[in-house]
C-alpha cells in the first residue's frame, strides 16, 4: 500500500471554504490545523522510513491525530451551520 500524507483539504473538501476561513479567523483552530498538519508530516515519515519510531509511539501518534481530526471536523460543521 503506498503511502499517503492525509492534509486536511483532501480530508475535509467539502469544508474547503470553511479551512480556509477558520485558520485565518481563529487562532485556536489554526493551531489545531497546524498540529494536525505536523503530525500528519511525522507520521509519514516514519512510515516511509525517515524516522525510527517504535509500534506504539506510532500508534499513539495516529490515535492524536485522529481526536485532532475529530475535533477539526467538529468545528468545521459548527462553521456550516450544520
Amino acid at each position: 500500500m503506498p503511502l499517503e500524507h492525509h492534509p486536511l483539504t483532501r480530508e475535509f473538501p467539502e469544508y474547503r471554504q470553511q479551512l480556509q476561513s477558520l485558520h485565518a479567523s481563529d487562532s485556536h483552530f489554526a493551531q489545531m490545523a497546524r498540529q494536525y498538519e505536523a503530525l500528519d508530516k511525522r507520521i509519514y515519515e516514519v512510515e516511509d522510513g525517515r524516522e525510527s519510531l517504535d509500534d506504539l509511539a506510532l500508534h499513539a501518534l495516529k490515535n492524536e491525530r485522529v481526536q485532532l481530526k475529530d475535533q477539526i471536523a467538529e468545528r468545521l460543521r459548527k462553521a456550516n451551520g450544520a
